[in-house]
C-alpha cells in the first residue's frame, strides 16, 4: 500500500503540480509532507496525519513550517567519515517515542 501511494504522491509532483500555482501555505508542502510521512510512519497514521494537513492547508490557518512528526524506537546514531554526506533526514527527538523529520539540504558544488 505505501509503495503505491508514494508511487501517485511521486507522479503528482513530478507531472500534476508543476502546471498548478504554488499554494501550500506550508513549509514542507503537502505532497512532500506525505512522502516524509509514507515513508517513516506506518500507512494509517501517515494517511491520518497528511489527510489532517491538506484540511489545515487553507486560508483560515496561518500556515508556517510544518515538520512531520514519527513514532519510531531511538535510531542508533553511527558517524562515519565516510557515510557522512548520504544522511537525507534528521530525526530530532520531540517527546517520547516521537520525533520530527527534517530534510537534509544536499550541496552539489564540491
Amino acid at each position: 500500500m505505501k509503495g503505491v501511494v508514494l508511487f501517485v504522491l511521486k507522479f503528482y509532483q513530478k507531472y500534476i503540480s508543476k502546471f498548478t500555482p504554488s499554494s501550500c501555505r506550508y513549509y514542507p508542502t503537502c505532497s512532500e509532507y506525505a512522502i516524509w510521512q509514507f515513508k517513516h510512519n506506518n500507512f494509517f497514521l501517515a494517511f491520518f496525519a497528511t489527510f489532517l494537513r491538506i484540511l489545515r492547508c487553507n486560508q483560515l490557518f496561518k500556515g508556517g513550517i510544518d515538520y512531520p512528526i514519527v513514532y519510531r524506537k531511538k535510531p542508533k546514531f553511527i558517524y562515519s567519515k565516510t557515510n557522512k554526506n548520504n544522511i537525507n533526514f534528521w530525526f530530532v527527538p520531540h517527546s517520547a517515542g516521537k520525533f520530527y523529520v527534517i530534510k537534509t539540504i544536499v550541496s552539489k558544488e564540491k
